[in-house]
């Protein structure tokens, strides 16, 4: 695929890249609140601001679907963040890092013992970079969206780093990593 077919396309990773060919399609939230800076440009957007957007728009789609809504964990955060950070300065998109951690892993080291947990990841250009966006890849893909709508989830961490995972100059980037869970 060329990278300007990818630019175009925000990506979600289940196990592999897929792909979103339909992105453009993804239903919207039919909730009439509005999530500050949900369609805003990430780099327009402090990085709290860009979490915030992103947390938001998770917990209208649980809300339109009935579900209780997902609380900020601080050590899910920084998991997620550092996550995101990675695949940027590193150069992969991936569940597993570089080093062959895994999420569990990676939550045990920050010190999150939860019952289970799920991640999503994405990365999109332009108007596919926007929090909202990101949410909509996922909602997009049935596994991510097993994630998101998981019943028993109480917890989220979110972080998203400016630039794409794939190198090159990809102005207008960027990568996002979201941690789900249920603590003990």
């Amino acid at each position: 695929m060329s990278t300007l077919a990818i630019r175009r396309r925000a990506v979600a990773c289940p196990v592999a890249i897929t792909i979103l060919l339909a992105l453009g399609s993804a239903p919207a939230p039919a909730s009439t609140a509005r999530c500050a800076g949900a369609a805003a440009a990430p780099g327009s957007l402090s990085g709290t601001a860009r979490q915030r957007a992103v947390v938001c728009e998770i917990n209208r789609v649980r809300g339109r679907r009935g579900l209780p809504p997902v609380s900020v964990d601080a050590r899910l955060t920084r998991t997620a963040g550092r996550f995101a950070h990675a695949m940027v300065s590193r150069g992969f998109f991936s569940h597993v890092g570089p080093g062959g951690a895994t999420l569990q892993e990676r939550l045990q080291a920050a010190g999150y013992r939860g019952r289970s947990a799920g991640e999503v990841l994405a990365w999109g250009q332009g108007r596919y970079a926007t929090p909202r966006a990101a949410v909509r890849s996922w909602l997009h893909s049935p596994p991510h969206r097993r994630v998101l709508l998981g019943r028993n989830y109480r917890d989220v961490g979110v972080g998203v780093a400016l630039g794409s995972p794939f190198g090159g100059d990809m102005r207008g980037s960027a990568t996002y990593a979201a941690n789900l869970g249920v603590a003990h």
